[in-house]
């Protein structure tokens, strides 16, 4: 593998776990798959569709996330939101989000 490969590959496994936090934290107040992954990018979390709707389903299977549909509009959206497990997952991942970060500034940087 070569190395932009190789650094694409780790990238796409760090992105994964920070999603889900973004998702749980971003889905506090309800919002439907492509306004929620037009946000993400937005904020600087690159990721597809092919992403991020097996991710919510996958979250809203574990009990993290809740939907219903809104057929009030022309077009029926799927509306998702963070229940009290997934704050709860949200929390306790953030905390040790921020407790890795401070691991890895920590580190000694390459000179």
């Amino acid at each position: 593998m070569n190395e932009p490969e190789a650094l694409e590959t780790h990238l796409q496994e760090l992105r994964r776990g920070t999603i889900v936090l973004a998702c749980l934290r971003l889905l506090r107040d309800p919002g439907y798959g492509y306004g929620l992954l037009e946000e993400l990018n937005r904020r600087g979390f690159a990721t597809d569709a092919n992403t991020l709707y097996p991710l919510l389903r996958r979250l809203e299977k574990q009990g993290h996330l809740t939907s219903e549909w809104n057929t009030d509009e022309a077009r029926p959206r799927k509306f998702y939101r963070t229940t009290a497990a997934g704050r709860r997952l949200a929390g306790s991942l953030t905390d040790d989000f921020a407790v890795i970060a401070e691991a890895i500034a920590a580190l000694p940087e390459e000179n």
